[in-house]
């Protein structure tokens, strides 16, 4: 059993924290949230009263926030109150720059850490199922397996400091212009009088497959599991896309790299957002696209 401490308890942490309570460890949840505290205690998770509190005997920080100023605040807090060699495991999808600051400040501490942003949404996240792209030391990477495995169907050490981020940011990329592209292709399945069904049957088989087809079809019916089947809920919703592609074209911007579809997607999720959808999911985008061909 490990105690652990898990700041930050919304839609993604609260079924993170539970899996880990459910495998035995001893979880103290803290946010700024009196609803997430409280739906996390029914999955067992404690609720804490405050960050320097929570972390004054964990073997085991981890924070699911916001942004990266969010982290480098929660970084400020709990690192002068935890015990020498606590593992610090950020799970936040942040820009690499702040991903590396936390490294930083925690290296400064003596407290070994991870930036380790997931993939698979809340589904996955239920499931004990995401898949954790980690940056940081190999012994980092170590100590934090067994921790990880309660909420994890894969964790993939990609490199040093702010690797994960790395490796987050792009691979939303490459999934927010896989949904367009599949949007656009059912769309334009439907004028030419196909049905979803047909489509999906031929493409999921074919060259164009992908997970944004086969896992996440943004039309209802082929695949029962998608958001598509449940008006749009999330999911993974629309503003949550816009952030991660924002965050893509900073680092485009900073690496002074070429990603003319991921600027081209970026700017469809941008009006998506503006146009009120920014709740829904972000499959939901093949209604825009829907209509704007009208």
């Amino acid at each position: 059993m490990t105690r652990i401490v898990f700041i930050g308890l919304g839609n993604m942490g609260v079924p993170m924290a539970a899996n880990l309570a459910k495998a035995g460890h001893e979880v103290q949840g803290f946010d700024l949230v009196a609803a997430n505290l409280a739906r996390a205690a029914g999955h067992g998770v404690a609720g804490a009263k405050g960050i320097e509190d929570a972390v004054r005997d964990a073997q085991v920080v981890i924070s699911m926030l916001p942004a990266g100023k969010d982290v480098l605040s929660v970084y400020a807090q709990a690192l002068p109150a935890a015990t020498q060699g606590v593992l610090f495991v950020d799970c936040s999808t942040v820009d690499v720059e702040a991903a590396r600051a936390a490294h930083a400040m925690a290296a400064e501490h003596g407290m070994p850490s991870l930036d380790a942003p997931v993939s698979g949404g809340t589904t996955g996240a239920e499931a004990g199922a995401l898949t954790f792209m980690c940056g940081g030391s190999d012994a980092a990477f170590a100590a934090a397996e067994p921790v990880l495995a309660p909420m994890a169907g894969r964790a993939v050490h990609c490199g040093g400091a702010g690797a994960g981020q790395a490796a987050k940011i792009c691979n939303n990329m490459l999934l927010g212009i896989s949904m367009i592209a599949v949007a656009e292709a059912f769309v334009l399945a439907e004028r030419l009088g196909l049905s979803h069904q047909a489509f999906f049957d031929v493409a999921s088989t074919s060259s164009g497959q992908c997970w944004s087809l086969t896992s996440y079809c943004p039309v209802p019916g082929p695949v029962p599991t998608s958001p598509a089947n449940r008006d749009y809920a999330p999911g993974f919703a629309a503003s949550l896309m816009l952030k991660d592609l924002g965050l893509a074209q900073a680092a485009t911007d900073s690496a002074g790299a070429a990603t003319p579809l991921g600027t081209a997607a970026a700017d469809l999720y941008t009006a998506f957002n503006a146009a009120g959808h920014a709740q829904r999911d972000f499959s939901a985008i093949i209604a825009y696209i829907r209509d704007r061909q009208r």
